[in-house]
């Protein structure tokens, strides 16, 4: 069995790209391959394999932008010996810079995010996104073959970085149909009895970091406003998530009167019960690689309100093309898809079921399989 070396700073269950991550390691393991993995962080299960051998990274102060030159010179160091092994290496975006494979999950590149909070927060940002789009762009054009989670990254990855196009593939991010599935009635009850959800309202989830602007709240807050404004609005919003903003926007909630239809959850580990009694998922982000919160919302069989420039957007078929925000900085148009879904929700539940299905087949060993095979074919003589 070919050895693989697997570059990356985290293999655990939380996180789009760090669960991506886990499945790979986890497959590759189990179908007997010598597996190392060089990172700062990873899952028990992982270390429990004796076929899997963990190359610790320390992170300094706690802080991935100081560990990510550690994480280049281990990772080039294990790359070089697996590859005069015959083996395969795969490294994640800017992290390690080897003619291999790059397994991509965000393209720096193609979304700058706005620094708030602190001058020496706002000095920090600008100064790792610098560098992450320095060490992006150098290892995408050194890898042999890189691989996007969606067409959106391939794009971005293209635009970005200007390599031939050819030698980048598309593998959708896998699902844990086990953990987020449709929710029975009698389940639905149970949960918004446990979470103390009385009442007739519907309810909406929005679930994202509370850091800066990509996720979209400030849309989200701007349309709520509107529509609480009339009478028949009858869904109450709950915010999930962490971030330093956070207390700024519960100022502003309070601000404008919404403090009885808006409510922060903060950080929280039952998102399957969350999505369970839920009606909506609101995810108006300015961008996003893929967005594993939405497809596990829709897995959960929740209808998402999402903008087009998710990859996630792709999957949709032509009758949930309503559920698409073209703009999300448009206010308007927010306002005007959510009240369509309210009027429609019935008319929709069908076709959201439908998707929840197709999601929730593309398992994280599918996906695994997917790309290992792909990796496999590429190294055959």
């Amino acid at each position: 069995m070919r050895p693989y070396t697997l570059i990356a700073g985290d293999f655990v269950a939380t996180g789009g790209m760090d669960r991506a991550n886990l499945a790979l390691a986890s497959h590759l393991a189990q179908r007997g391959h010598p597996v190392r993995l060089v990172a700062h962080r990873i899952a028990d299960e992982l270390r429990a394999l004796p076929n899997v051998r963990f190359i610790e990274v320390p992170k300094p102060a706690g802080a991935y932008l100081l560990g990510e030159p550690l994480l280049d010179a281990a990772g080039r160091l294990w790359a070089l010996r697996t590859l005069a092994e015959g083996g395969e290496v795969v490294a994640n975006g800017g992290n390690c810079t080897v003619p291999a494979v790059n397994w991509i999950h965000y393209v720096h590149g193609a979304y700058a995010s706005e620094a708030s909070g602190t001058p020496l927060r706002q000095l920090k940002a600008r100064v790792s996104q610098h560098y992450y789009r320095y060490t992006e762009r150098r290892a995408v054009r050194r890898a042999r073959l890189v691989i996007a989670n969606s067409q959106r990254t391939r794009d971005d990855i293209l635009q970005a970085t200007g390599i031939p196009a050819g030698r980048v593939h598309v593998v959708y991010l896998g699902s844990e149909p086990e953990r987020f599935q449709p929710a029975s009635p009698e389940a639905r009850q149970a949960a918004r009895a446990a979470l103390g959800w009385a009442g007739p309202r519907r309810i909406a989830l929005f679930v994202g970091a509370l850091g800066d602007r990509r996720k979209g709240f400030d849309s989200l807050l701007a349309a709520w406003e509107r529509l609480c404004a009339h009478e028949l609005w009858d869904v109450d919003l709950k915010v999930v998530g962490q971030g330093p903003q956070r207390a700024h926007w519960e100022r502003e909630v309070q601000a404008r009167g919404l403090g009885a239809r808006i409510q922060f959850l903060g950080f929280r580990k039952d998102v399957p019960t969350l999505l369970s009694a839920a009606d909506l998922l609101v995810s108006p982000t300015r961008y996003e690689p893929y967005g594993l919160g939405v497809q596990e919302a829709l897995c959960a069989g929740l209808p998402v309100l999402v903008s087009r420039r998710a990859g996630v957007a792709e999957r949709y078929p032509e009758a949930l093309q309503e559920l698409l925000l073209d703009d999300p900085d448009d206010v308007a148009e927010l306002v005007r898809r959510l009240e369509s879904w309210r009027a429609r929700e019935a008319l929709l539940a069908p076709h959201v079921a439908a998707l929840s299905g197709t999601l929730r087949a593309w398992t994280w060993e599918r996906m695994a399989v997917e790309l290992v095979d792909l990796l496999e074919r590429g190294r055959a003589p």
